[in-house]
């Protein structure tokens, strides 16, 4: 597009503002100014386009001419045509097979070298980093990156999330493995005949893989009904849109998984009953190995450290959770809507915000560029002063602000002042604790600094904030004045913001009569830089009930099978003198000990792979020995409770009935 009067419309967008998508060679009026710059104009629509789907990174209804928005930003510190610019993004189309290490190799040094021709003598090219590219299709799921090294992001939930479903299909495996082979016995005569009459070991270990393949494959349907079911409760605990597609890679995928599932879970049992001998099976001398106990019991270790494991990962994500929410941010974001300034606002703001103010309920208004939230209005390393290191590099993020913004935010001064009508504060600069201590200043206040070529005076120092999520941590950051800002802040009155939103969607009417008034509110806005940290919270819990539920199936089945193994037993100690509270001892001290075994192994597994997830975290809880008392009560009282109604009905029954059973 050549044409910087010309614009790209969304389908979707057409079809809202003229309700069809026939619409090349009309004409749409935009408005939209900033302190920066004013795109307000008439523009000629020249194309449609597809919208990009609901779940897609990047969302847009209007396509601008890039040179439009070079002549808009040309001059000042918005001039985008500078070499060391990263106001904008720079995306490529390569050519097929084209080598991408080769490729970023080649313009790893290519700013460098511009900004070091071109802006030589200034000392501008120590700022500037080196150039690395990445797939588009990678951008959402890798989008963490330290020192230009791809180091995570969004993959690794989904590496856990996939490693926890596979543990979860493990344990379900376990417990069919545990009770195929804790019942034997009942198949032991059928495994005899079968043999005696001829029946070879191949075709038996057949069979029995075939019926835990076919019971597999009765799960998938009942599993496929339940996902179904689900769906919509799964859709709003992700916020994600996840349509289920029966296309044949879903089909042979859930075959497939679905047919391993049974071979793993029937191969153990299979390879164990097709190895009895005839003879002994119908003497009756069948015994049960040490080996085979011992694989027993451990596959019960195994299955109960994966649910500890789980435990103490919800517990640890849910108290991080909890000091994201009640950290001091360095700001009160309670009660703040704030909502951008479309429309007329940007020429009548001034009056706008006053006549914000004088709203009953309304606390405090002012406007800012960006937010405080990640989002800055400068960013770069490009400050003087005098005495400074030649050698010092510092990084800064910078967002500009109008009279009374500090006062609205309850943002707190370490010394100096804020910005105020009292004085010219074009020429002011207000940095925070972290800025000043970094660039080693004392008594800064009255100090000029050079801020990317303009002269800035330091009136004021503000403590440190939070103005990124606490992921990182608090860096050197400034506020510069401006009284023309694309985003109104508005502090109200605790208990009185349904009446006065309204009182403000009233005047915003008024100032712009046509547009819809959107805005938000601050504390939901800062909850959305945690919502994938959320969703990991809620789906595991349900996971780790998942997971505790399957293995306390396995337990239930076992602790049956054991009080029925032992009823002879339990009928002589009860004959004796034993009492039940000792039978139910007896068979559950066995139990106890697995998952005790089981806790041993999985509080140092839990304790590195939640540590591990918390070091991305630049503020972070302490891991409580305390989260691992309270797993161990958890789970032990859990077994106790799965085991305690198979043991109780084994102590109390008849011992005239357990000693006549043959």
């Amino acid at each position: 597009m050549t044409n910087i009067s010309g614009i790209l419309l969304s389908d979707v967008t057409a079809l809202k503002l003229f309700n069809t998508t026939n619409v090349v060679g009309k004409t749409v009026k935009w408005s939209l100014k900033d302190a920066v710059a004013d795109f307000s104009n008439v523009y000629t629509i020249t194309g449609i386009f597809k919208a990009p789907p609901t779940n897609a990174t990047n969302q847009f209804d209007v396509l601008f001419p890039f040179d439009l928005y070079a002549n808009k930003m040309a001059g000042g510190m918005g001039d985008i045509t500078f070499w060391g610019s990263n106001m904008v993004s720079t995306y490529l189309l390569l050519k097929p097979k084209t080598n991408i290490a080769a490729f970023n190799n080649k313009i790893k040094n290519y700013t460098k070298a511009k900004v070091g021709t071109l802006y030589a003598g200034k000392g501008l090219e120590q700022y500037e980093g080196e150039l690395f590219m990445q797939k588009y299709s990678d951008r959402y799921l890798y989008n963490n990156f330290e020192n230009g090294i791809q180091s995570g992001g969004r993959i690794d939930y989904v590496k856990l999330f996939s490693a926890i479903a596979i543990f979860i299909l493990i344990i379900a495996c376990i417990n069919f493995m545990n009770l195929s082979t804790a019942k034997a016995s009942r198949r032991m005569k059928e495994v005899g005949i079968k043999k005696v009459v001829g029946a070879s070991r191949s075709s038996l270990i057949f069979q029995y893989i075939s019926e835990s393949t076919m019971t597999a494959l009765l799960s998938l349907m009942l599993s496929l009904l339940i996902v179904i079911l689900l769906l919509p409760a799964f859709k709003e605990i992700t916020g994600k849109q996840i349509v289920l597609q029966f296309n044949t890679n879903f089909i042979l995928s859930a075959i497939a998984i679905t047919i391993t599932t049974g071979l793993i879970a029937g191969s153990y049992p299979a390879f164990y009953l097709s190895g009895f001998k005839p003879v002994s099976i119908l003497k009756g001398k069948l015994k049960t190995s040490a080996g085979e106990s011992w694989i027993r019991k451990g596959l019960v270790v195994f299955q109960f450290s994966v649910s500890v494991i789980l435990i103490v990962a919800v517990l640890i994500v849910y108290q991080q959770m909890k000091l994201i929410q009640t950290t001091n941010l360095g700001y009160n974001k309670d009660n703040v809507i704030r909502f951008t300034n479309d429309g007329n606002l940007p020429q009548n703001l001034s009056s706008f915000i006053t006549e914000l103010k004088n709203i009953p309920g309304v606390v405090n208004a002012s406007d800012l560029t960006g937010d405080l939230m990640g989002h800055y209005s400068h960013e770069g390393g490009g400050i003087g002063w005098q005495g400074k290191d030649p050698n010092l590099h510092i990084e800064y993020y910078g967002n500009a602000a109008d009279v009374g913004f500090f006062e609205t935010m309850n943002l707190q001064m370490a010394e100096g002042r804020t910005f105020s009508k009292e004085f010219a504060d074009s020429s002011s600069v207000i940095f925070n604790q972290s800025a000043i201590a970094a660039m080693g200043l004392r008594n800064p206040v009255g100090k000029t600094v050079s801020l990317w070529g303009e002269k800035k005076q330091i009136i004021g120092v503000v403590k440190d904030y939070h103005y990124q999520s606490l992921y990182t941590k608090i860096g050197p950051a400034f506020f510069t004045f401006s009284n023309n800002n694309p985003t109104t802040v508005v502090k109200i009155k605790a208990g009185t913001q349904q009446q006065t939103i309204a009182a403000i969607k009233a005047l915003y009417k008024r100032y712009n009569d046509g547009l819809d008034f959107a805005y938000s509110f601050l504390d939901d806005d800062y909850n959305k830089l945690y919502a994938s940290e959320e969703r990991v919270a809620a789906l595991s819990k349900y996971f780790a009930g998942i997971a505790i539920i399957i293995s306390c199936l396995g337990l239930f089945g076992l602790a049956a099978f054991t009080a029925q193994k032992r009823q002879k037993e339990i009928g002589i100690r009860k004959v004796i003198g034993a009492s039940v509270s000792n039978v139910v001892a007896m068979l559950s001290k066995d139990f106890l000990v697995l998952v005790c075994m089981a806790l041993l192994i999985a509080t140092p597994v839990a304790w590195w792979i939640t540590n591990k997830w918390l070091q991305s975290f630049a503020y972070r809880i302490h891991i409580s020995p305390l989260i691992f008392v309270i797993t161990a009560a958890v789970v032990v009282l859990i077994t106790l409770l799965t085991i305690s109604f198979q043991s109780i009905k084994a102590a109390i029954a008849n011992p005239v009935k357990s000693l006549r059973t043959e």
